[in-house]
């Protein structure tokens, strides 16, 4: 084994890789638990797993970058599965909160929002990638990450929430509202930046 590879082994298996590893690992300890409270009838206490394996998956989406950045161990390997374990997060929890109807009715709607601009924003990146042009994350997307993780977490706890704050789930909606808002704004940054490298290249 050379070198060169012995250090990409060193980089795959870093911290911060393993954190993200720990986030796409979560998703289904998450939905699995979700699935079966409300579709199978489960114990409250399942909601309460849910969102606590979620609320770690969702610390780690800040710890793998903050190390990454702190100890010099950022890769190729790492940017590419970060923002993909972001969004493979995101969208199986909206579809399981969609299917035991905690998002229902015009909220399905802030869910599409985020779903289809989470597809554009992909496809954006890898043609961009392409161009070898990066675009960087802004602080207000940032905030739509929080803010869209937060109303998740408050629609996972759902109604053994409610046993603690009332109206946990009214809030989790009216944040995914505010995330699609957002969502939408953001998403839109990514598509002027990829439509002006777009007509550059069709003129050059």
């Amino acid at each position: 084994m050379n070198i060169a590879t012995t250090r990409g082994q060193a980089k795959t298996l870093s911290l911060p890789n393993i954190l993200t590893y720990a986030r796409i690992a979560a998703i289904p300890v998450v939905v699995g638990c979700v699935f079966a409270q409300s579709i199978l009838d489960g114990p409250l206490w399942l909601r309460w797993v849910a969102l606590a394996v979620f609320i770690a998956a969702a610390v780690t989406d800040y710890l793998d970058g903050y190390y990454a950045r702190m100890w010099d161990q950022q890769s190729a390997f790492g940017r590419m599965l970060d923002p993909i374990a972001d969004k493979l997060l995101v969208a199986s929890c909206l579809l399981m909160l969609a299917a035991d109807s905690s998002i229902h009715g015009w909220t399905l709607w802030a869910a599409i929002v985020i779903l289809c601009r989470e597809i554009l924003v992909s496809g954006l990146r890898e043609y961009l990638a392409a161009l070898r042009v990066s675009v960087p994350v802004t602080k207000l997307a940032k905030w739509k990450t929080t803010i869209q993780l937060v109303a998740i977490g408050f629609l996972i706890a759902g109604e053994a929430g409610e046993q603690i704050l009332p109206q946990t789930t009214l809030i989790g909606i009216a944040l995914l509202w505010v995330s699609a808002i957002f969502t939408i704004y953001t998403g839109w940054d990514y598509f002027r930046a990829g439509i002006h490298h777009l007509i550059k290249e069709d003129e050059g």
